[in-house]
Parts: C-alpha cells; structure tokens; sequence
C-alpha cells in the first residue's frame, strides 16, 4: 500500500492542489508587482530612498501600526479573557459584536471616526485598533480557553496575587497566541489605505497611501516602485515572524485538550469583565454614531441613493454601485473558495516544515503589499493574456480574491490540521484513496469552517476599498468606491448619501458576521 496512503493523510494528488494557488499567485500577484518594479528600478528610485522624507513616512508607518497594535493588544487582552474563561447570559451576542469591526469596510470606519475624532494620528491609531481588537480577542482567547485553571489556583494558593498570577502563569502561557496576533495586527495596520486615506489626508501619509498618490496622481512609478520594495520587506519580515508564532500556537494548541474552563466569574476577575465590556461598548460607539448620521434630518440620503448624488457626483446610483458590489463580491468569494482550500489542503498534505512555510509566507503576501501596486500591474501587463483582461468586468473579482484568498486559508487551515489523524488512517486502512479520505473524512468534519470562511470571505469582498477604487470604472463602480467618491465631492446630498451607503454596507456586514459566528468551528482558526 502506498505510505502516504496508509499514513491516512492525503498524498501526492492533493498535495498538488497547492499549484493552483501558486499559479492564480504567479499571474495575478507576482507578475504585475514585479513589471512594476521592474519599470520603476533606476536612478530615480535611488533618489527617492535617499530622500529623508521617505523615511519619514516610513517611521510614521511603522510608528502609527506599533501604537495600534499596542491599543488592541492592551484593549483585546480583557475581551479574550471574556470569551474564553467567562460564562454568562449573552456571550454568543458580545462575540458577534467583537467580530462586527473587523470585517467592516474601512471607508465605513474612516468616515465614522472622523465623524466622532475628526483628523489626526491619534484617529488614524484608534480607527486601526478598532479594526484589530477582534484579532488579538479571537486568539488569543482560543489559547486561553485551553489552559487548565489548575495551574492558576495553585499559585493562588501559595499566596500571588492575581496579578502575579497572571504575569508568572497565563501570560508566558499566552505568549505564543499574543506574537501571533500581534504580528497579524501590526501587518494589517501597517498597510491600512482606507483609514488613512479618509483620517490623515495631504498631511499624514502611509507607505500604502504614499504609493497611492505617487501612481495615481503623480505617476511617479519609480518613487512608487521603490516605496513597494521597501513595503514588501517589511511585510515579509512580519509574515516570517508571523508564521514561527503561529507555529508555537498550533503547537499550544496540539498539547492542550480542551477544558471547561468557562465559569461565572468570581471576586478580581469582575474587574476584567467590567473592562471587556467596556471594550465592547466603545466597540459600538462608532457603529452606532454613523446609524445615527445617516438619519439626521430624516431620511433624505436613503432617498438620493436612487440617484447620483448632488450635480451628478456619481456615473451610477447608489443602488446600482450595490447590485455592483454583491455581484463582484460573490465572484471574488468563490474563487477565494477554490483557491483557500486548494492551498489548506496541500498545506495539510505536504511533509517538509520549510517548505510549508515558504508556502504559506507566499500565500499571505498579498494582504502586505500595496493594492495600487497591483491594480497598476495589472494596466501594464495583462494585456499579454488572451482577452485582454485590462477591460474586462473580472479584474475587481481577481484584485479582490487575492485579498481574501489568505484570510480563507487562515480559517479552514487550522480546522484540518486539529482532525484526527487517526480518522484518516482508518479510512486509509479500510481502501480509501486520497480523494475519498478528503471527501469522507475532512469535508463532513470542516464543512461548518468552509461556510464560515465563505461568509467571512464574502463580507472582506464587500467592503474592500484599495484595489476596488483603482480598478472599477466609473460604471461598475462599487458600493465602498461610491462612498470614497461621495466624501470627497461638495454638497449636504453627498455627505448623507455617504452615511447612507455606509449604513446599508454595515446592515450587511453584521449579519454576515452573525451566520459566521453561528458556523465558526469553536476556537478555531485565526479570527
């Protein structure tokens, strides 16, 4: 019999699959981003790294993402310990609200924190923590609803302090889910384009945004291309270190059966709930503002979105940008489907811990570089392909996918690593090839992930902004870029239809969310 087969995990065949995403990411990442590259690399490009306001930008990047990953580690410790130690009415209520935020578009954030904060760095940090409070919460809570409370009350008992405790025990227990998120955390707000975009204006600027106005309006691509090298090697640094914590995670995780260790909490620990529920509530407070300037003086932006804003600001209705957005949305989903759990399942398959992190560094890189890069790849080479993709109504689901695709592997790639092998081997045992351990075995037991992971999916396509706002024309322009495009223009109509839009688009993100808190399989996977 064939050892793979009588290991019981999938051998070469599914194995294989991983060349698709690797193809989809050879053509639809690699070659765009490195023709840009590529055109931009010469002296010019030196200059602009020479420049010391390139570095400026750069340590306003990396500081602003290490203030927000601080702000949603500090705020989501709280959270985590909420979901994972407490038992009380309402929590499968309180985990659908951490989730909200995170799947919120950005311009729907951007806008309702200028609405509450205005403009500034500290916005632009509490917008990024905002967004990032359900990473460090979902992960770490996943850790530390593992941990035996054992260890816990016999320190207690030799006389610490809950706060000894906590920093002699449960923390360096944590410690493996806490780099993990943090990094996740930092790369998400180190390469924040909506946020900044809205918050910071002329006078803030990002690596992300800088690339944005030096393509866009300057068409500097040697300044831009030179600022995605530097972008890219900062994003492949975290993801390194990203994967080695993710690795000690999984390994926690492998070593720790799941305990009961939910209960209604008791003296200190009130303390910490009270503070979760803080969180929580300020958690709301922007969702709730931006309901409630979409109705200010009625209903007059709910109204206008049959039309095109004021003196004509729009080439579609709002309406229409809608219909725009579940149709690109659904087609960026599927393909993010097929293409996500392709690459679970070589991963899963594979054998070599190298080349497995090779693998997955690759698969996450798109989430780290600039999506104005990309979307300017794709102007400048597509053509090459038959059919000449540059005009065709696909390019938004493609840019899209690429964005989705890694956080749909991050949620079904942990749920088939925690089955069973030994279900695998039995199948194996009994005459079940590769394919049919999948379907019998893997399939039934991660069908939940796969649906979670689809709407999870689905509503990130909805809201996403940077590739979306390049390369949509006018006419097929989506829901997010019709907000982008309403903010910007003059005119009362304008500003209430933006509320408007951004109170549909979140209508609908939060009760995707809700279906995927009701799909999500237990603690598992990354969000």
């Amino acid at each position: 019999m064939d050892r793979a087969v009588a290991r019981g995990r999938p051998g070469l065949s599914p194995a294989l699959l991983g060349l698709l995403p690797l193809a989809f990411l050879a053509v639809f990442f690699a070659w765009p981003v490195g023709a840009i590259v590529r055109l931009g690399l010469d002296a010019a490009a030196l200059d602009v790294l020479a420049d010391p306001s390139t570095w400026r930008i750069v340590a306003f990047t990396l500081g602003q993402a290490a203030a927000a990953t601080l702000v949603a580690v500090v705020a989501g410790l709280p959270v985590a310990f909420l979901l994972a130690r407490v038992a009380l009415p309402g929590m499968a209520v309180v985990r659908a609200l951490v989730l909200v935020p995170f799947v919120l578009p950005t311009v729907v954030v951007g806008l309702a924190f200028r609405g509450l904060l205005g403009g500034g760095v500290l916005p632009i940090v509490l917008a990024n923590a905002f967004f990032n409070v359900a990473v460090v919460a979902r992960t770490v809570g996943g850790l530390w609803a593992h941990l035996d409370r054992r260890a816990e009350d016999a320190a207690r008992s030799l006389g610490a302090s809950r706060w000894r405790t906590f920093t002699a025990v449960t923390l360096p227990a944590l410690t493996p889910a806490l780099g993990s998120a943090a990094a996740v955390v930092f790369l998400f707000c180190a390469t924040s384009f909506g946020v900044v975009l809205l918050l910071g204006g002329a006078r803030f600027r990002t690596l992300e945004t800088e690339i944005y106005l030096r393509t866009v309006e300057l068409l500097d691509l040697s300044g831009a291309s030179a600022l995605s090298l530097v972008q890219v090697t900062a994003v492949v640094v975290v993801l390194v270190l990203g994967a080695r914590a993710r690795r000690r995670r999984e390994a926690a995780l492998k070593l720790r059966a799941r305990v009961e260790s939910a209960r209604r909490p008791v003296g200190g620990e009130w303390w910490v709930v009270g503070a979760a529920y803080a969180v929580v509530a300020l958690l709301v407070v922007p969702i709730a503002s931006l309901v409630a300037r979409s109705v200010d003086g009625g209903f007059a932006g709910y109204r206008a979105l049959s039309g095109t804003g004021h003196a004509g600001s729009l080439s579609v209705t709002g309406w229409e940008a809608a219909a725009n957005s579940l149709r690109t949305a659904t087609d960026a989903t599927v393909l993010a489907l097929v293409l996500g759990v392709s690459a679970a399942v070589a991963l899963v398959s594979l054998r070599r811990a190298r080349f497995i992190d090779a693998l997955d560094t690759a698969l996450m890189l798109p989430l780290g570089v600039s999506a104005v890069t990309v979307g300017f790849g794709y102007l400048i080479t597509l053509d090459a392909l038959p059919g000449d993709l540059r005009t065709s109504a696909a390019l938004v689901p493609l840019a899209q996918a690429l964005v989705v695709t890694p956080l749909v592997i991050r949620l079904v790639l942990p749920v088939l690593r925690s089955i069973d092998e030994r279900l695998r081997q039995a199948a194996a045992t009994l005459g079940a090839g590769p394919w049919r351990v999948w379907r019998e075995v893997d399939l039934p037991l991660a069908g939940r992930s796969l649906l979670a992971a689809a709407g999870f999916g689905y509503v990130v396509a909805l809201g996403e902004f940077g590739a979306t706002s390049f390369l949509a024309r006018p006419d097929t322009a989506t829901l997010p870029v019709v907000i982008g495009r309403l903010v910007s223009r003059p005119g009362e109509l304008n500003s209430q239809m933006a509320y408007a839009a951004c109170t549909l688009l979140m209508v609908v993100t939060v009760a995707v969310a809700l279906v995927v808190e009701r799909l999500r399989a237990g603690e598992l996977g990354e969000f």
